[in-house]
């Protein structure tokens, strides 16, 4: 083996592998052939980034660096290594076989993590800067509705042991009428009485103010989803956490999805094979990204209750004798490749900017154009505010309103 301080050092190819922490990264060199040539541990830092480059190039020619944790505790380190020129591929954490059979520690994991890019087992790039702003606000905003949740539980639950009176005034109340109801309270009578008023009010005000952050951030994060990929966000049934969660999923950058079924799998939609002998079968997927596998499940609900093709489709399947569950997981397949197609190509949103300033140049009202295509009014207004994405209903509506 040849050390770092030999004349030929740097005329190898070497293999590196990170184990990253919150306060501390360890490093690992392999050569081309996966033996051991040195592990050292550097610093979080921006300077501990640098040393451990450093560290790296030291040994030899760096073909590519192994990562765990590239979008959390080894983002820095992903971030400092690209900068420098050097090739990252994301990790994931050895099995749980690998583990009991050598151990654990920092430099067994670090040293795991090159010999699984030597390998191949890993090669996949790391998911780019555009995705982590939208990670941060659909975090918050997940965090918020979580929050708003525990605090709508918890005025029901203050109200089940509150006095009659009280039960009864605000428990026959539902939804915001109750929430409106309880923040304008002044709470008076005796002890009691003034400390559960006082905790529901104060409860009512916190949803308010947490109804309000989250739609806020939900605006947010819908320029930013919209900004990023216009495509995605127009598809029919696609809202902004959809958007945002499969956009977190794949990664902002397309060549880490390399083919449509490798991405069904990603979200746990492609049936997994479990055949054996004269048996011949598939299975549910149980793995994948079960949070992208839930915004596929809510966006084939969606068209399952507004698209029209999607609803022939279900009566179709229906009369061949499927459940909706078989239903529903054959929407999810088909819906997952029309994502990759959003995710992985660039896909023309029609125009819809025009609708309303022609509407209103020729004062006709949304109750008009809804009477006449018979829908709802507000139809009507999310197409021409784009947060609805219907083609065929755009297209006959921008003809009627030239020949109006």
């Amino acid at each position: 083996m040849t050390g770092p301080g030999s004349p030929d050092a740097t005329d190898h190819t070497v293999f590196g592998g990170v184990d990253s922490h919150a306060d501390t990264i360890h490093v690992a060199v392999v050569t081309d052939r996966g033996g051991h040539v040195a592990d050292a541990e550097f610093p979080t830092t921006t300077p501990g980034y640098t040393a451990a480059i450093a560290f790296l190039t030291a040994h030899g020619t760096v073909t590519a660096i192994g990562v765990e944790g590239t979008s959390s505790y080894g983002s820095g380190f992903t971030r400092a290594a690209r900068q420098a020129g050097l090739t990252v591929v994301e990790v994931n954490r050895p099995d749980r076989a690998e583990r009991r059979r050598i151990g654990k520690s920092d430099p067994i994991d670090a040293y795991a993590a090159a010999r699984a890019v030597l390998s191949g087992r890993a090669s996949s790039a790391p998911k780019d800067d555009t995705i982590t702003g939208i990670r941060a606000l659909h975090n918050a905003a997940r965090s918020a509705v979580k929050a708003r949740t525990a605090t709508l539980n918890q005025i029901g639950h203050t109200l089940i042991g509150a006095p009659d009176d009280i039960r009864a005034k605000y428990g026959a109340l539902q939804g915001d009428k109750r929430i409106e109801a309880l923040a304008r309270l002044r709470p008076t009578g005796d002890g009691i009485r003034i400390a559960i008023l006082t905790a529901l009010r104060t409860l009512a005000k916190r949803v308010r103010a947490l109804t309000e952050e989250h739609h806020a951030l939900t605006a947010a994060l819908d320029d930013l989803v919209t900004g990023l990929n216009p495509g995605l966000r127009a598809t029919y049934g696609v809202g902004p956490d959809t958007a945002a969660q499969l956009l977190i999923t794949a990664g902002g950058n397309p060549d880490r999805l390399r083919t449509e079924a490798s991405f069904a799998a990603l979200c746990g939609v492609a049936p997994v094979p479990a055949s054996s002998g004269k048996t011949n079968r598939h299975r549910l997927s149980r793995g994948g990204d079960r949070a992208a596998n839930a915004a596929l499940y809510r966006i084939a609900l969606v068209r399952m209750s507004s698209d029209q093709r999607t609803r022939d489709y279900v009566d179709r399947q229906t009369k061949a004798g499927r459940t909706k569950k078989e239903i529903i997981r054959l929407l999810k397949r088909a819906i997952a490749r029309e994502i990759f197609r959003c995710l992985t190509t660039t896909v023309a949103v029609p125009e819809i900017a025009d609708l309303r300033p022609a509407r209103r140049a020729k004062n006709i009202t949304l109750t008009a154009v809804a009477n006449h295509f018979g829908v709802w009014p507000a139809v009507i207004s999310t197409i021409e505010r784009g947060t609805r994405r219907d083609d065929t209903l755009a297209n006959a509506y921008r003809d009627w309103l030239t020949a109006a």
